[in-house]
């Protein structure tokens, strides 16, 4: 059994309508469904308004769904409320995007972390304090900055209090929301690799969101691509990457660059802009963008299937996955 299985999961916003006109409503997931198992990290990819930090909000519920399921270990996140939410909250937490914005400017280090703490956990204050120390040193933090405030660190550090903040009560599952795009180059890639570490120690599993898809190869077991609302394609993160089967996914991997002479994939351009998550195109979401469209594709819908030829579970919503994968 997954540590973490959505299926169907949906988020639609309405909007106001005029008078007597059809209900309309802001599509931000749209009928999404995976797994995330113990000590794996998932990636997730896409554009600015592709559903990721929706996506995100929901598997916290900081937001309700408006369909579908998120089932922790078999127990459905969509139904608890309460006090039976706020225990299960212990198993899963959150790392912001925001290292500034995240933390709160009077409260220092140790005061951040020991909240989580009291709230989770019967820790007497001793073993608080102690547990907090633990959880710097983990980060690559010194224990004697626990005293300290967010405006004495750098952004680097800041985020390694998040971090430590998100792990203090021993989540099953983090869900990481474009944690190093504020960073430096060369800061992002200390995080990633903390990250990495951190998981091989403790196992917590990682739902890792960003709009970058060489950070996200790196450090990704699988990939999923998400495009208006919907899954584009999904796959073992190195096959995706190497061998995508989703124009979107070749579009994508197109503008990252590589000092690799076996890259291969010349820069693609979309042209256009993404279309609006109230009105989607009909057939294929795709379809406006793609430079490889055929008449089907503006018609019928594609459905997330296996690719012929590939590792099981590498998939595509691609009426010409196959073709798309061998070019």
């Amino acid at each position: 059994m997954p540590l973490l299985h959505v299926e169907h999961l949906k988020k639609y916003y309405p909007v106001p309508s005029p008078l007597f006109a059809p209900r309309r409503c802001v599509k931000a997931v749209d009928d999404v469904s995976f797994d995330l198992n113990v000590g794996e990290t998932l990636g997730l990819v896409g554009e600015s308004g592709c559903g990721k930090s929706t996506m995100a909000r929901l598997l916290m519920r900081l937001e309700n769904p408006t369909g579908g399921s998120i089932l922790l270990n078999g127990a459905d996140l969509c139904a608890a409320k309460g006090e039976k939410l706020r225990r299960m909250r212990g198993n899963f937490q959150m790392i912001f995007q925001d290292p500034y914005g995240s933390l709160n400017p009077r409260m220092s280090v140790y005061s951040t972390i020991e909240e989580a703490l009291k709230l989770h956990t019967k820790l007497n204050p001793e073993e608080r304090a102690e547990r907090i120390s633990e959880l710097l040193s983990l980060v690559g933090l010194k224990p004697e900055y626990a005293r300290r405030y967010p405006h004495q660190f750098s952004g680097g550090q800041r985020q390694r209090i998040g971090i430590a903040r998100a792990l203090a009560v021993d989540p099953q599952f983090i869900v990481a929301d474009e944690p190093v795009s504020a960073l430096d180059v060369s800061v992002q890639s200390q995080i990633v690799n903390l990250l990495q570490d951190i998981q091989k120690q403790t196992q917590v599993a990682f739902l890792f969101i960003a709009h970058d898809l060489a950070v996200v190869e790196h450090i990704s077991h699988r990939i999923m691509v998400m495009y208006l609302g919907r899954l584009a394609e999904t796959g073992p993160a190195r096959e995706l990457c190497s061998k995508p089967a989703h124009p979107y996914t070749k579009a994508l991997l197109s503008s990252v660059p590589s000092l690799d002479p076996k890259h291969k994939i010349g820069r693609i351009v979309l042209k256009g802009d993404v279309p609006s998550p109230l009105d989607p195109p009909k057939g294929c979401r795709f379809h406006p963008r793609c430079p490889m469209r055929q008449p089907i594709c503006e018609t019928e819908e594609p459905v997330l299937r296996q690719v012929p030829g590939a590792s099981c579970g590498h998939c595509s919503a691609c009426h010409f996955a196959e073709q798309v994968a061998q070019l």
